[in-house]
């Protein structure tokens, strides 16, 4: 599974709804609405670095509302809730 942050810049008063759209797509996990220099992250999960080209730029940034959006792919996750789970197959 290939995870991608794609942090995006949208219309201030189109917020709410740009984040409704991209939750909509399938690959998308989760929408975040979030203070500093952009206004929303979406991450992406996909199985292929080429599918990110149909999310990213084939999807998403035809969101009516978004100005701008700049995407990080990631190379590992690290998660409390994944660690915890491996360490539970060994107990029991």
């Amino acid at each position: 599974m290939i995870t991608a942050i794609v942090l995006v810049n949208a219309a201030v008063d189109r917020i709410p709804e740009v984040a409704e759209a991209i939750a909509a797509i399938d690959e998308v996990s989760e929408v975040y609405s979030v203070t500093g220099e952009f206004d929303l992250i979406a991450m992406v999960r996909v199985r292929q670095h080429e599918d990110l080209a149909d999310v990213i730029p084939g999807r998403i940034n035809k969101i009516d509302g978004i100005s701008s959006t700049e995407t990080h792919v990631a190379f590992r996750t690290y998660s409390r809730h994944d660690l915890d789970a491996a360490f539970a197959l060994g107990t029991g």
